[in-house]
């Protein structure tokens, strides 16, 4: 028997690079503007906050396509302006960091100018001699005034600087990194909305669904009424029907709240202005087929996936710092030239006497290099580029993790759309047999061959059949919207338009059912009779 041995796979690094960078031909850029019939919808100012109840009063229901969704959310999104805000400042940390190639002008002024003044008395005693020869006290007063002037222009660049460069490529990484998460987070806000939008599609089928079901036993109650009147059915007829009245009285109360909480929730994700609720215009249906297969489409997320690429980014940084690390113990050179000049006007005055006024300037002018060496420091730099270089080897590990994590979410979601699938078939026969089986069970209670409890029961059957068949349909197109989201791919086949009929058909449940006489079997098998 040979031996399987297993193709060994491409390296991450050669196929993406050390350094991947974000190819934005493959990413469907944001929306920045509102499209048609969507501009009375603005985002409101992040600052402002209602104060009053009349300002959150919901006054329009507006009804928002899948595609209008897509386009509000895009624009509108405070977390999506967030995230962009943070490429931004990526960005100028990137420009602070490439600022280190540049010399530095340094001005610096102490005294600009500078005015002082002083006064000094001065008492002696037996200084000044009188007429007689002798002597009494004096006293004498000295003021000055002094102007000063000083300034200094120092110009530095650094010729050799052995942490500048890691430092630019741990910033310019980091920036690209960032980019890649604005485009992690444009595409799962897409995935968060379009299953807003369907679970919101869910809760208007379910809404439907309960006032159906409520019209229904209505009509079921007011009949059983009259043939209890009529003394063809018992007491018990009528509290069965009250009882399923109010079952479908409950599904639609919960109904009409998850309904409530849907909107509100999609609301939230569009940023809406306080007093418009959004509605969904688009009845629910299936969007379509997936194409690739599972093999193509794990392919497709482990080249499409901007996580991945986030995490060889983690590894460069981790590196360029370990770099930065070990650049700190290496020498630094600096070439530098200065100048500094000063320059003071001091005014002297005694009291009787001439004023004398002294001027004095300088400058000075140096130019020559500097060195920094770091020559011993306990070991901390090798310390510190050792922790970065295994933060890279953590990142190596965080790879494979998310590689397999990938792979499970690609065929967790390709799974569960063929569960769905399957789902969609099975439960639109179940919708088809529950109905016929009300219909008939109806026509049975009329020709008095059955009870209530069995109209009951097929009444409920179709209600949680229409329920499942809702279920199916929405899971089935979270699921593609998932697929697209995981793998990058947009491969999906439109199901081919249905030609509908322009007006709604009558409900069955409004249509008084007549009695007629129950057939035998053999004879309501006869081919001839369908």
């Amino acid at each position: 028997m040979p031996q399987y041995s297993p193709t060994p796979l491409p390296d991450a690094v050669e196929s993406k690079g050390e350094r991947p960078r974000l190819n934005p031909r493959l990413v469907a850029p944001a929306d920045h503007e509102l499209g048609p019939g969507l501009g009375d919808l603005p985002a409101p100012d992040s600052l402002s906050l209602p104060r009053r109840p009349e300002q959150v009063r919901i006054r329009e229901l507006r009804p928002l396509t899948l595609a209008q969704v897509e386009n509000l959310v895009e624009v509108n999104n405070p977390s999506l302006k967030a995230i962009a805000s943070q490429v931004d400042q990526a960005q100028s940390r990137l420009r602070a960091e490439v600022a280190r190639w540049y010399p530095t002008i340094e001005l610096n002024a102490g005294s600009f100018p500078g005015f002082s003044a002083s006064e000094t008395r001065t008492n002696f005693a037996n200084r000044l001699t009188n007429p007689d020869g002798t002597r009494s006290p004096g006293s004498t007063t000295t003021s000055e005034q002094r102007w000063t002037a000083a300034a200094s222009l120092l110009t530095q660049w650094s010729l050799i600087d052995p942490v500048r460069t890691p430092s630019i490529a741990a910033a310019r990484d980091d920036f690209e990194k960032s980019k890649f998460q604005y485009v992690i987070a444009l595409r799962n806000l897409r995935l968060q909305v379009s299953q807003a939008y369907f679970e919101l599609q869910a809760a208007d089928n379910q809404v439907r669904i309960g006032q159906e079901s409520v019209r229904a036993s209505l009509v079921s109650l007011r009949d059983t009424r009259a043939r209890f009147q009529a003394g063809v059915a018992t007491r018990l007829d009528v509290l069965e029907a009250e009882t399923q009245l109010a079952r479908d009285q409950q599904l639609l109360t919960n109904a009409l709240a998850a309904q409530a909480i849907s909107r509100r929730v999609l609301a939230q994700l569009l940023d809406l202005p306080q007093d418009v609720t959004p509605t969904a215009a688009d009845p629910p249906q299936v969007l379509g087929m997936w194409q690739p297969s599972l093999q193509e489409s794990i392919v497709a997320a482990y080249a499409f996936r901007e996580e991945l690429d986030q995490i060889l980014l983690d590894i460069s940084i981790a590196n360029s710092q370990a770099n930065a690390a070990l650049g700190q113990v290496q020498p630094f050179l600096n070439v530098f030239a200065g100048f500094d000049a000063a320059w003071s006007d001091i005014s002297t005055s005694r009291r009787s006497d001439t004023p004398v006024v002294d001027a004095s300037g300088s400058y000075d002018a140096s130019v020559g290099l500097n060195l920094r060496w770091r020559l011993f420091d306990g070991g901390a730099a090798a310390a510190q580029a050792r922790q970065s270089r295994q933060r890279a080897e953590e990142s190596t590990f965080r790879f494979a993790e998310q590689r397999d994590a990938i792979r499970q979410q690609v065929e967790e979601s390709f799974y569960q759309l063929e569960r769905n699938n399957r789902n969609i078939a099975t439960t639109a026969r179940q919708v088809i047999q529950s109905r016929e089986a009300l219909r008939l069970a109806r026509l049975r209670l009329q020709a008095g061959v059955t009870t209530q409890r069995e109209v009951v029961d097929q009444q409920r059957d179709l209600t949680q059949a229409e329920v499942a068949y809702s279920n199916a349909i929405t899971d089935y197109n979270i699921r593609l919207a998932e697929l697209r989201r995981r793998t990058g791919l947009d491969e999906i086949a439109t199901c081919p338009a249905r030609s509908l009929p322009a007006e709604k058909p009558p409900l069955d449940t409004d249509i008084p059912v007549e009695p007629a006489p129950l057939l035998p079997a053999c004879q309501a098998s006869n081919p001839g009779l369908l």
